[in-house]
């Protein structure tokens, strides 16, 4: 444990900060999970839980929660699934 007046101080920024970030992952993850499931379950929907994704995401790097390049990689991916989920719906 810390024994300094300032290295105290950071050990229970450092522990909000964490709590903090958990949620906020939680968040991220929970909203992706819908997107998978939606997509394989009802396409219509799925467009919906990826607008709300993505603004979490969103949300999450300008918190500094995540890197930009990680959030536009995780919504990269949920695109790629939900346009190839409408071509096959299509053809």
């Amino acid at each position: 444990m810390a024994n300094h007046k300032s290295a105290l101080k950071r050990a229970r920024q450092n522990e909000v900060k964490r709590l903090r970030n958990r949620t906020c992952k939680t968040r991220i993850k929970n909203a992706v999970k819908a997107v998978r499931i939606a997509s394989a379950e009802v396409p219509e929907v799925a467009k919906e839980k990826f607008i709300a994704a993505m603004s979490i995401l969103h949300k999450s790097v300008s918190k500094g929660v995540i890197h930009k390049k990680q959030a536009a990689r995780r919504i990269s991916r949920l695109a790629l699934l939900l346009n190839k989920i409408n071509q096959a719906s299509v053809s």
